[in-house]
């Protein structure tokens, strides 16, 4: 049976996405760095996000009995482990105070989680009206 999402879990989805990653690049617009170093962590966001993504959809398929092969299930997880590890190396490195790292890294993760639980209710939001559509 399939359960369609309640409208104040999807709310705070697309709060989770749209705070996390307006706050990340608001902070790298407004950040004290070269350009390149705000091209770093943007790109890392965007990869961090497909990365997530990929891993809610291929486990998610799994999980249905939808067929996703062995290598694109570990380059989805892959990639997600290796975008944290990329931001964290990153903000270890860099000459940013503290708070800021943590400012970032925070804000990355809450973009991340956000984008899951976005791609979960949609899923979910889909299988909902699919299996009401067929009775």
């Amino acid at each position: 049976m399939n359960q369609k999402p309640s409208n104040a879990f999807i709310a705070a989805s697309w709060i989770a996405l749209g705070s996390g990653l307006t706050g990340f690049i608001v902070g790298l617009s407004r950040a004290e760095m070269i350009l390149s170093e705000k091209g770093y962590y943007f790109t890392i966001l965007l990869y961090g996000l497909f990365a997530v993504i990929s891993v809610q959809k291929s486990v998610r398929d799994r999980l249905e009995n939808i067929p996703v092969t062995d290598i694109y299930y570990g380059l989805s997880w892959f990639s997600t482990i290796t975008s944290i590890v990329l931001l964290a190396v990153g903000l270890w490195n860099s000459n940013l105070l503290p708070s800021e790292k943590g400012f970032y890294a925070f804000a990355f993760l809450l973009a991340l989680f956000g984008a899951i639980a976005v791609q979960k209710n949609t899923r979910d939001a889909q299988a909902f009206n699919k299996s009401n559509h067929q009775e």
